[in-house]
């Protein structure tokens, strides 16, 4: 069997809300809580498993996810109608830009715990085209 990532915990100041927002924006489904956990199953069975803790024991991470040329549109456009603030690279230098980085687009957010979310179209590495 080879080695696959099946799922991470992903710390929240709210579970349940920090679940529905990246399923909002990823157009994902929300699972049924398991004890501490509220579950987003991603397309490749990985499960982000959001756990409400101290916010003050938040350490920000980073996530990203690839997605087809179509489903760049449609969370890009969820992203916009929520007027959420997004940049073109992690380090926030570029606000109100998508990049075109590897021959795709792609763009950064951050969730309601401040964790920065990525969404890409080509993973890095790509050949450009």
């Amino acid at each position: 069997m080879s080695v696959e990532l099946n799922h991470t915990i992903v710390s929240a100041r709210d579970n349940r809300a920090s679940a529905e927002f990246l399923a909002h924006i990823l157009d994902l489904r929300v699972g049924p809580e398991a004890g501490f956990f509220v579950p987003v199953e991603t397309g490749n069975g990985v499960t982000l498993d959001y756990a409400t803790v101290d916010p003050e024991r938040i350490t920000t991470q980073h996530y990203a996810f690839l997605v087809s040329e179509e489903e760049f549109d449609a969370s890009f456009a969820r992203i916009e109608e929520a007027g959420l603030a997004y940049w073109a690279d992690p380090r926030q230098e570029r606000p109100g830009e998508i990049n075109h980085h590897h021959g795709g687009r792609g763009v950064y957010f951050l969730d309601p715990a401040g964790h920065a979310m990525e969404i890409l179209t080509q993973p890095y590495g790509s050949p450009t085209t």
